[in-house]
């Protein structure tokens, strides 16, 4: 065979070299940045995180399972966490490597593990410990755990007061955190370096929130107190009257948060007062069909019957049994016997018939047809 095939290997000069790893790094770089954004939702519980980070490649102490660890994990884990092989800031920095690899790669919980842990070995190396607590306030930052944050940045500029970054992240966390009183001294600090905008717009943004915070807060303490004074006027108005309420031996027993209704869906029809005139939740209960009907708001002058009769004919009544002129009106007094009432008299006299009492808000009477089966047997339930 005439022909000379000529093998050549392809060599690459160091700049080459260079140049296809830093392609390569950005190529890496471009995948994870493309990959789909999810909300992670698979963290470690709070009550057994130290026991799931054992389990992690990065820092378990021992092979799962109790077998043992191969001599290469073995020797690996050694030479980078074992606190024989390594001084405190060793440690720390190996920890804080760990950290900043996951936070350059967004796993922001594995990464506040890792600076965790370098901050668990308490190096006395200043700058490792603001770095570590600022580099966990930035993943803090990250998961919107502003208060984490904040409390971090706080940290760090313990061990560094002059730290820079940590101070302006400790100003957004408490502008965030409604804190705006930390946020302006944080920012101030940080102006008198100099005159900065960003800086000077975020301390704006905290003097305007703070001025509409006292200010929402004194329209709330007003607000309070007008209801106070509007529920201190019902209550003397209710004891004007002389109506008696369950579970209230004297008047300095009455409450307004008594007298809210128990029943489902009425906790909003309280008694109130309007224009001097009491009005209250009226409950009727009709035994014979198990139905029953709610006035949110009758007046103490209008008439029982008055409010009956809007009521009347009921739906269930097929036998037109319930009509103003043929029915009985109940009430079950403290004495825990039924007590038959006049309907055309007001409201607000029933309420202050003897053995009348008022319980849960909301008065309650029975109404029954006049001579009526129904009605011997409500009656005999109480003998």
């Amino acid at each position: 065979m005439g022909d000379n095939v000529e093998n050549k290997s392809m060599s690459m000069s160091d700049e080459e070299r260079v140049a296809l790893c830093q392609k390569l790094d950005r190529e890496l770089d471009d995948f994870i940045d493309g990959l789909e954004k999810k909300r992670y939702t698979e963290g470690w519980p709070e009550d057994r995180w130290e026991e799931e980070m054992d389990k992690h490649p990065f820092f378990m102490k021992t092979a799962p399972n109790g077998d043992e660890m191969s001599p290469l994990a073995e020797g690996l884990a050694k030479l980078k966490y074992d606190p024989e092989e390594n001084t405190p800031l060793e440690l720390a920095t190996n920890y804080k490597e760990d950290g900043n690899f996951n936070f350059k790669h967004k796993n922001y919980r594995l990464a506040i593990l890792g600076y965790t842990e370098g901050i668990k070995v308490r190096s006395d190396n200043v700058e490792i410990n603001a770095s570590l607590y600022n580099n966990r306030a930035a993943s803090h930052w990250h998961l919107k755990n502003y208060r984490s944050a904040l409390f971090d940045s706080e940290r760090a500029l313990v061990f560094d007061p002059k730290h820079s970054k940590a101070r302006l992240r400790a100003a957004k966390a408490a502008l965030e955190v409604a804190m705006y009183d930390k946020c302006v001294e944080h920012c101030s600090k940080l102006l008198e370096k100099g005159e900065n905008v960003e800086i000077t717009n975020l301390l704006n943004a905290a003097n305007k929130k703070k001025l509409l915070k006292e200010r929402d807060t004194r329209k709330k303490e007003r607000r309070e107190k007008k209801n106070e004074e509007i529920k201190n006027v019902i209550v003397q108005t209710i004891i004007e009257r002389g109506i008696k309420i369950s579970n209230c031996e004297d008047e300095d027993d009455i409450d307004l948060s008594k007298l809210e209704p128990c029943l489902p869906g009425a906790q909003d029809s309280i008694v109130h007062l309007e224009k001097g005139v009491l009005k209250w939740p009226v409950l009727l209960l009709y035994p014979e069909y198990q139905m029953t009907d709610f006035i949110k708001a009758c007046p103490e002058n209008v008439s029982l019957i008055n409010q009956l009769e809007q009521l009347f004919p009921a739906p269930w009544d097929e036998e037109n049994k319930y009509n103003s002129g043929s029915i009985n009106v109940y009430f079950e007094g403290w004495d825990k016997m039924p007590h038959v009432v006049d309907p055309s008299r007001n409201l607000g006299d029933l309420l202050t018939t003897k053995y009348f009492e008022l319980k849960a808000g909301t008065p309650a009477f029975f109404v029954l047809p006049r001579g009526s089966k129904v009605e011997r047997r409500f009656l005999e339930t109480y003998i």
